[in-house]
């Protein structure tokens, strides 16, 4: 019976006595795994960043949209699907309701914006007094537009940091007009830089009271109503209140509800998904060295016969023959994994610090299902040479010298 530490010395022995055709086979799994390991990297990096831009907006809100959505999928957020719009007294009334910390109701457009000699077309938003409070959103200079009533709010606009850039450079915007569409603004505040979400640029935008903007694009009802409320209450208790007060108002549910714990959810949903499909690409790769594995166990079993059959003569049951086999299968995959892993840990960082902007993260269950893979294809790609070398009759072997 040979002990498991013979067992171990042989095979390492066996892959010492073929380095450059051990260390190019072991080559295969590392670029696999490496591969596997820095494009999960990148994916979860991307996956964390997105979440953290979507998030910095807070996330307790919840978002009222005209329309009821009937099939799966969320319709257009604007595009309303019931002749009722919602409405300012609609937003005022959701404002009042319990738990409710800010509202504010949108309204955006394209429009020219001129100003200082200078001419551009931008997204005009339309929004209310609170909207800093329910997307975290801070001024850099000035001030944020004031809580006016509706019938007089006046003619105010607060330019995001590009587009104030654009118009006026380096000079003081406050105070200046600004003509937008047909209509004059004077300008009594500047955003800080918040930079894009989901393709929205939040800087190349201007901000004015949502009732100037209704008048503006000559619209009745407004786009949609976003609410924060307390942190510490269920969203689900939230949710119920202002659908209730709603379908008391409307007489029926024409509208939709989201929130942003829903929103969450789905787009983690989809970006672990886009994950783990980056993750597959790579670890096509690992199927080649698997593949490489199984060629050069099955030669290693050719070229080691007469061993074979003497290990046999000597009493060595089968088993022992499968196992050793498997043994040096199981020791490449796991060389190569751990190869791969420092390479492909070695580049996600380096990428990071050529690239910074670019996140990358490597959570430690990737490294542990990494080396779990590249053990199991050792052990699977090293049973039938393996099989092979057990089966074989001492006498035959023997005499393959």
């Amino acid at each position: 019976m040979i002990r498991p530490q013979d067992s171990l010395q042989l095979a390492l022995r066996a892959l010492g006595a073929h380095r450059l055709r051990s260390f190019l086979t072991l080559l295969g799994i590392a670029v696999g795994i490496a591969a596997v390991i820095l494009l999960t990297s990148i994916g979860e990096g991307i996956h964390r960043f997105v979440l953290a831009e979507f998030t910095q907006f807070g996330t307790n809100v919840i978002s009222v949209a005209p329309g009821r959505t009937k099939t799966a999928g969320h319709s257009p957020a604007g595009i309303p699907t019931s002749v009722r719009p919602l409405t300012l007294d609609d937003a005022r009334a959701l404002e009042r309701l319990p738990h409710i910390t800010g509202m504010t109701a949108t309204v955006w457009g394209n429009s020219e914006v001129s100003a200082n000699g200078r001419l551009r077309r931008t997204t005009i938003n339309g929004v209310g007094a609170q909207m800093l409070k329910v997307f975290a959103i801070r001024v850099r200079s000035g001030q944020f537009l004031p809580a006016d009533e509706a019938e007089n709010a006046r003619a105010f606009v607060v330019l995001g940091a590009k587009l104030k850039e654009e118009l006026f450079g380096s000079a003081n915007p406050l105070g200046a007009r600004v003509r937008v569409g047909s209509l004059q603004f004077r300008v009594i505040g500047v955003l800080e830089a918040k930079g894009q979400i989901l393709g929205f640029d939040l800087d190349d935008a201007a901000y004015i009271p949502t009732a100037r903007a209704l008048e503006l694009y000559n619209r009745d009802g407004v786009m949609k109503v976003d609410l924060s409320y307390e942190a510490d209450v269920p969203v689900a208790a939230v949710s119920a209140r202002v659908r209730q007060a709603l379908v008391a108002r409307h007489g029926r549910e024409d509208f939709t509800l989201t929130t942003q714990e829903d929103m969450l959810r789905t787009l983690s949903k989809i970006l672990a998904v886009l994950t783990m499909a980056v993750g597959a690409l790579g670890s096509i790769s690992l199927l080649v060295g698997g593949v490489g594995i199984v060629t050069i166990m099955t030669i290693a079993v050719s070229e080691r016969t007469s061993e074979i059959g003497l290990l046999v003569a000597l009493g060595a049951p089968r088993r022992t023959i499968l196992g050793l086999f498997l043994g040096e299968a199981v020791a490449l995959s796991a060389l190569g994994g751990l190869f791969g892993l420092l390479l492909g840990v070695g580049l996600a960082q380096l990428i990071h610090l050529v690239l910074p902007a670019l996140p990358v993260h490597t959570p430690l269950s990737f490294v542990l299902l990494a080396e779990a893979i590249a053990l199991s294809i050792g052990l699977l790609a090293g049973v039938l040479p393996a099989r092979r070398a057990a089966r074989l009759n001492a006498v035959d072997a023997l005499r393959a010298e």
